[in-house]
């Protein structure tokens, strides 16, 4: 099974997400099995001039997937609506995935993820054996990192754990109160153009999806695997926690005047995925942001928590943040210019001047009072 999750753009200039399923009517034209010299081809086309492709090689004792081409047609406007450029659009990514031992069938039944431009590709489900030998499909599995079984289950922290104490006697049984949910654990993250070292953050990030109920969820850095692009006006990081959450944070060059250039968030994008069948829980974007500005060639800090309204079910939540996407060297962080919320020196000034002012009050309602005290006894006289 595989599913497509798309950006595009639309007539008047804003972009679009889009997910293109597989259809009911499903070819396979152009499939070979491939020989010692020859690669496979799984290919398979589907719905309104849509297809995909993957070629697997074989080496010695081992097959691997080469590279996976997806071709989306623009022209079918059940799924892009009012899409801006028209035909179809080719995307070559290669498989990230490891060899498989030669008479072995790989197996990943969980959804795994293989994004590259604006195409994110789920799979799973999955069942397959390359150079299949004596016609006779192989009974040994090799099981994809998805299907890896964890020492302990995870448990979100946004579900407390509630513990029953034994029925000892009639009266109701205690639970113990749920744990408040704790800040994320901060995560370092990097891109490369080349060898060279291009985008830089280090940040803390906490999903609020409102659902049936609020959830909270912590991106865990451990899990999480950072891709994206950089450029010279536009640079994106995209965040993939285990195949189940990804987070797009999009950045843009603007000028301030004929000479001072500035970088700034523009856009933000979260999509929630079961991680079973890969489908979409929640998916939110916003493209409005002028947020995080700094001077091109210095970096953006803000140690305090921020909240980003992705729209009104999804916000995201940032701690520890210091980040930099643009004109980065030695793979080292520039000056950074701190957010408001973390420069102390402006609430100083504030704290002193409303203490002021309350002293000032307390004199002057002091001398009105004892003004009118002495009046009154001057009257009395």
């Amino acid at each position: 099974m595989m599913r497509f999750l798309i950006k595009y753009e639309s007539n008047n200039g804003d972009y679009k997400n889009t997910t293109l399923n597989l259809s009911s009517n499903v070819t396979h034209n152009g499939s070979i099995c491939g020989n010692d010299t020859q690669a496979a081809l799984v290919a398979v086309q589907f719905g309104e001039g849509h297809s995909w492709s993957i070629n697997i090689t074989k080496n010695n004792e081992t097959y691997q997937g080469d590279f996976i081409t997806l071709t989306y047609n623009t022209n079918d406007t059940a799924v892009f609506p009012d899409a801006k450029r028209k035909g179809p659009v080719t995307v070559v990514v290669r498989d990230p995935l490891p060899p498989v031992q030669l008479n072995t069938v790989f197996v990943c039944h969980n959804s795994y993820l293989v994004e590259a431009e604006n195409a994110t590709q789920i799979f799973w489900n999955v069942t397959v054996q390359a150079f299949v030998q004596n016609g006779t499909v192989s009974k040994k599995e090799s099981r994809c990192p998805a299907d890896t079984p964890t020492s302990a289950p995870t448990i979100s922290p946004t579900i407390a754990n509630v513990t029953t104490a034994p029925r000892t006697t009639l009266s109701p049984a205690p639970t113990t109160a749920p744990k408040p949910v704790e800040n994320p654990d901060t995560g370092n993250y990097s891109l490369k153009s080349g060898n060279k070292t291009c985008f830089l953050a280090t940040v803390g990030l906490q999903l609020n999806v409102s659902q049936d109920k609020p959830l909270l969820i912590n991106i865990n850095p451990k899990t999480t695997v950072a891709d994206g692009a950089c450029g010279n006006t536009t640079a994106t990081l995209k965040l993939n926690d285990g195949n189940s959450t990804l987070i797009g944070f999009t950045f843009a060059v603007k000028n301030t005047s004929a000479s001072v250039q500035k970088f700034y968030l523009r856009e933000v994008n979260v999509t929630l995925l079961n991680r079973l069948n890969g489908s979409v829980i929640s998916s939110a974007d916003n493209s409005n942001f002028s947020k995080w500005d700094a001077f091109l060639g210095s970096s953006y800090m803000c140690r305090k928590e921020q909240t980003l309204q992705i729209s009104e079910d999804v916000q995201v939540h940032t701690f520890n943040l210091w980040i930099q996407p643009f004109l980065v060297e030695a793979n080292k962080f520039a000056t950074a210019q701190e957010c408001s919320l973390d420069d102390d020196s402006i609430l100083i000034p504030i704290v002193v001047g409303a203490a002021l002012a309350v002293l000032i009050a307390i004199i002057v309602v002091a001398y009105i009072i004892g003004r009118r005290k002495s009046y009154a006894g001057y009257q009395t006289l």
